[in-house]
């Protein structure tokens, strides 16, 4: 059986591998990741004879740190692919062709986001000897690795959903990439505000404030890596300190087990294609106002 890709991927892919961008793209990208890991090494060692304790059971410390470095690289890297992927089109003014073909504005968008996705997976296949190490060396289980792998595939559908979006918006690749981080802003911190308000004015009493939490990534793999490194969860840590009645009833069940996790998961990718979604709104060309395309024809 033939597998039928979609054709903005297709075309992508083909473009990708054929430039010298991805060959120095994954030269900076092994070359980070070494930093980041050598670096880790030499603090764990110097932490270890400092402390006269045995170097290898602190080991387990490099998956956390190199993850984390990772995780930082691909929240750089996607916006910056995708926010140029429908301006950059108009720019080059082949935007009205592309919508010519019989694809949907939302097969469109999808491609765009899933070309993104597949040049990070070429990223991840090349620094798995890296992560390899820390499992090899830390004595973390391999079913780990792959549920790290769900989860950085999960954030770059996400962080691709952000770049289309503002490419939408905008009309020129910088605006677009200035966009996206802005809306970063917004995702990362904003969600903090309620919790950071009931903290100071809520006297201990937080409520279902946190629930704003499982729309943020970043609380997302704060809660993933205390899932594989301990067990526990984030919010459980909590629930020793702070009543059911401070933190939300909701909140107190959700940070049972990893539920959490799965929960923020799912609400995530349901705000990644909310992102999609109003992406393919905004290009779909049945959807301009004909009433300003009529006042500028009887204006000139």
């Amino acid at each position: 059986m033939k597998i039928r890709l979609n054709p903005i991927v297709k075309k992508d892919l083909q473009v990708t591998v054929r430039s010298m961008r991805i060959s120095w793209g994954l030269f900076a990208y092994e070359a980070a990741l070494t930093v980041a890991f050598l670096l880790a090494l030499l603090v764990i060692q110097a932490q270890s004879s400092y402390s006269s304790g045995n170097v290898y059971s602190s080991l387990v410390y490099l998956f956390p740190v190199v993850a984390v470095a990772q995780v930082f690289i691909v929240a750089l890297y996607v916006p910056i692919i995708t926010a140029s992927s429908i301006s950059g089109e108009k720019e080059r003014q082949t935007f009205d062709i592309m919508l010519t073909t019989s694809m949907s504005p939302f097969s469109i968008v999808f491609g765009k986001v899933m070309s993104a996705v597949l040049r990070i997976l070429f990223f991840v296949a090349a620094s798995t000897p890296i992560m390899a190490l820390s499992f090899v060396v830390g004595g973390l289980s391999w079913s780990n690795l792959f549920f790290y792998l769900l989860a950085l595939i999960l954030f770059s559908v996400f962080a691709g959903s952000i770049g289309i979006f503002a490419s939408s918006l905008c009309r020129k690749s910088v605006a677009a990439v200035l966009l996206s981080f802005a809306m970063y802003f917004v995702v990362y911190f904003m969600t903090f505000l309620p919790v950071l308000y009931f903290s100071i004015f809520g006297r201990g009493k937080y409520g279902e404030s946190m629930l704003l939490l499982l729309w943020n990534p970043v609380v997302f793999f704060e809660e993933f890596f205390m899932q594989m490194m301990s067990e526990e969860s984030l919010f459980s840590m909590g629930n020793r300190i702070f009543s059911r009645n401070q933190i939300g009833i909701i909140t107190y069940y959700l940070s049972n087990g990893k539920i959490w996790m799965f929960v923020s998961a799912g609400c995530i990718l349901l705000l990644s294609f909310l992102f999609m979604a109003c992406s393919a709104w905004k290009i779909n060309p049945m959807n301009s106002n004909p009433g300003r395309r009529s006042g500028k024809k009887k204006a000139v």
